[in-house]
Order: structure tokens, then C-alpha cells, then sequence
């Protein structure tokens, strides 16, 4: 497995380019909270699917939903998805990630 890597100063510059990467019209995108990164992981392989961008920030995120605005470039912890506007992150904490614990490893 290959793993490049993309990392940022916080958490918010992360969001930033998820939400700029994002196709149009989706504005809900999942992110990692996980041994101590924030963390989205892009396939750059679609063939093989062996080739990974580590899009990450240190930092936690507490699982649950995330809005995102762009324009102050700030996020807040919400109940519901409700604008077409926002960027949403469902963030996640998983039990175990093998390609993240990987990527930590390279790090």
C-alpha cells in the first residue's frame, strides 16, 4: 500500500480543502478522528486501489456532525444536516483503522 501525505497547521484547513475537493452538490463528507489526527483518505489509484492521500490535521474531533462554513472558515457541532449551503463532516471514531495505522507509521 502507498501512502502520500497532505498535512495541515488545524482542523479547519482540512475541512477547507474537503470542501473545495468535494463533487459538486455533495456536501456531506466523512472524516476520522483517530489516535490523535484528524484524517480523510483520498484513493489516487482507481485501478489498482493500492495509492492513498492522507488528507490530515493534528487534533480530535468527538464523533458527530460537523458544519463547515467556508467563508469564516469555522465549524460547529451540530444535531441535523439542514443547509444546502454548509459543508457537513460526520466525524468518526473508529475502533481500529488499518490503513490509518499504517499511514501513522510512515509518518
Amino acid at each position: 500500500m502507498n501512502i502520500e501525505f497532505e498535512e495541515f497547521d488545524n482542523i479547519e484547513d482540512v475541512f477547507m480543502y474537503m470542501a473545495s475537493a468535494a463533487p459538486p452538490m455533495k456536501n456531506t463528507m466523512p472524516v476520522n478522528s483517530y489516535k490523535g489526527f484528524v484524517m480523510s483518505f483520498i484513493p489516487l489509484s482507481a485501478t489498482a486501489g493500492d495509492t492513498y492521500l492522507m488528507i490530515y490535521a493534528k487534533g480530535t474531533l468527538d464523533p458527530g456532525i460537523y458544519e463547515f462554513d467556508f467563508t469564516s472558515k469555522s465549524f460547529k457541532k451540530v444535531n441535523s444536516i439542514e443547509r444546502a449551503d454548509k459543508n457537513y463532516f460526520i466525524s468518526i471514531t473508529p475502533k481500529r483503522n488499518t490503513i490509518a495505522d499504517v499511514a501513522i507509521e510512515k509518518l
